[in-house]
């Protein structure tokens, strides 16, 4: 049910962009790429994951081992930054709001974008290829509902020391790096709220915001908690409870936080399907 609704809530943001002109902003552009990335690798998981419920052959290739952590990592890391690009638009909206469509160009958010794909692809490759260059002599019994990295090593039959130092200092570049600079663009953007006069204008401006510090939350810190302790500190059932968290509850989360509850995308809704106006 929880997939079932993250496909129908995720996949309806992104229609939904799509065919409205007025949610055609940066604002939603990005919401739209959080909308599919989270479809995606929610699908790179989940559906074998309860494939693998309902079955009593519980198997994956070597092959479809690397392929799934491979695109699972790519999509993750892509999210951790295309979060960091999220937070630079609502500082340009609140900070420089008369500036704000000239700024946050259409070329300029589709090359940062483009950014953080290409990050996620290098650091994802990085990622994979230190962890399957390590030999796997047995037994090849997963204890994860999906080819995690930390899951795969605790099979490596060899020291695992210098996978823990590429995943500590990966770490670094795709969680910690985009993290601090979310935490120095909101300061900023915490000390322009405070100049603004209305109480209102301060409720709005700090309601964008809210919802993008919670999804941030939610879907980062997990990651980082997962990523970079040491192998021997991990606890396997502990592990596979943080990545159910941040791969399914917060990919399902999303769409309720960051779009359902908002009025532009509410009045989008009725205006697509000819209900007239939202109520409001």
């Amino acid at each position: 049910m929880t997939y079932l609704l993250i496909i129908l809530g995720n996949g309806f943001i992104t229609i939904l962009i799509c065919l409205d002109s007025h949610l055609h902003t940066p604002m939603y552009f990005f919401i739209g790429i959080l909308s599919m990335l989270d479809l995606g690798y929610t699908t790179t998981t989940v559906p074998q994951m309860l494939a693998h419920l309902a079955s009593q052959k519980k198997t994956i290739s070597f092959a479809s081992c690397v392929a799934q952590m491979y695109i699972f990592l790519v999509l993750g890391i892509t999210e951790s930054w295309l979060f960091a690009m999220m937070s630079i638009d609502r500082y340009v909206a609140i900070c420089h709001p008369l500036r704000y469509k000239v700024i946050m160009s259409p070329w300029l958010c589709g090359l940062m974008v483009i950014f953080c794909g290409l990050w996620g692809v290098i650091s994802a490759l990085i990622y994979t290829v230190f962890a399957m260059r390590l030999p796997y002599c047995g037994p090849n019994k997963i204890n994860h509902f999906f080819c995690e990295v930390p899951a795969v090593l605790k099979l490596a039959c060899a020291d695992t020391s210098v996978n823990d130092w590429v995943d500590f200092i990966l770490g670094f570049s795709v969680i910690l790096v985009p993290l601090s600079l979310i935490l120095i663009i909101y300061v900023n953007i915490f000390i322009a709220i405070l100049r603004i006069r209305s109480a209102q204008g301060r409720l709005k401006a700090f309601s964008t915001c809210a919802s993008h510090i919670t999804v941030v939350t939610m879907f980062c810190v997990p990651a980082m908690v997962m990523y970079m302790k040491p192998s021997s500190e991990a606890s396997l059932e502990e592990d596979k409870k943080l990545a159910l968290f941040y791969n399914v509850i917060s990919a399902f989360l999303n769409p309720i936080i960051y779009s359902l509850r908002n009025k532009d995308v509410k009045r989008a809704f009725f205006k697509v399907v000819g209900w007239g106006r939202a109520p409001e």
